[in-house]
């Protein structure tokens, strides 16, 4: 078996149906599919329940928390690749699965570009990936969750995911295997997923989180450039709080500040 798919879900019954009705069509003998539940309360396992036969493992308990659903997903896993797709992102319907595992060519991970969707504004674009991601792109961002297929191997190599971590610990996961590992990748020019901004890691509500997750990271494994981390976060910090001003807003909503680019 080449693939295993895995979705964790936590009491959002919208974006599990969502998903795995994106999935289930385009099952195939070279793939399997994993559902980690949280032990929901909102109707998301009679969601899952209709369609278990088409599951290979599913689970509904209590974790304590995103990685440590994700590592339950990596133990059960049989395939050499493990692709996310968590509850309310989904594959498209164009997807062409043939054309996906045919890529799947032995490099530890392989990533493809991924399309970013708002439900609310109701659009979205396609996000390019660099061919090459080194440590300075990984200071400013990661590589797609949703259009990354990892060899399982690699994951248990690492250790499985950071359970420390509330929000970055696949970002740390990749960091620290092309930064430090040096293991082999590759990069797809092409898209077959779809991650929508309302999960945890999107929610402005987390954006410091997100920076202490991520300083804490680098102060730790990356000691020498952490000052220089620091300083560009502290920097990144202030222009957020800049820009989202009551003030500033007002001022750009009137046109007065349409050369100010934040």
């Amino acid at each position: 078996m080449k693939l295993s798919i895995i979705t964790i879900n936590y009491n959002n019954v919208s974006g599990i149906k969502k998903t795995v009705e994106s999935i289930i069509p385009h099952h195939s003998q070279d793939m399997e599919y994993l559902v980690i539940d949280g032990g929901s309360t909102d109707g998301s396992v009679d969601i899952i329940e209709k369609d278990k036969d088409k599951f290979s493992y599913f689970v509904s308990e209590p974790d304590s928390g995103i990685y440590n659903a994700m590592n339950k997903g990596i133990r059960q896993a049989k395939g050499e690749y493990i692709l996310f797709i968590n509850s309310g992102d989904t594959i498209r319907p164009d997807a062409d699965i043939k054309f996906i595992l045919n890529q799947l060519t032995g490099e530890d991970i392989i990533y493809f570009d991924l399309e970013i969707a708002d439900s609310i504004a109701g659009n979205s674009y396609i996000k390019k990936y660099p061919d090459n991601p080194d440590f300075k792109y990984f200071v400013e961002d990661t590589l797609p969750h949703p259009g990354s297929f990892i060899r399982k191997e690699l994951l248990e190599a690492y250790g499985f995911y950071s359970e420390n971590f509330k929000i970055v610990a696949d970002w740390a996961f990749f960091m620290d295997s092309i930064c430090i590992g040096k293991r082999t990748y590759k990069h797809i020019d092409s898209y077959f997923s779809t991650f929508y901004l309302d999960g945890i890691s999107s929610d402005e509500k987390n954006r410091q989180l997100l920076f202490d997750e991520r300083n804490a990271h680098i102060q730790k494994t990356y000691s020498t450039f952490h000052s220089f981390y620091k300083e560009w976060c502290d920097t990144k910090i202030e222009l957020y709080k800049l820009k989202t001003s009551t003030s500033v807003r007002y001022l750009k909503k009137l046109g007065f500040l349409k050369w100010l680019k934040l």
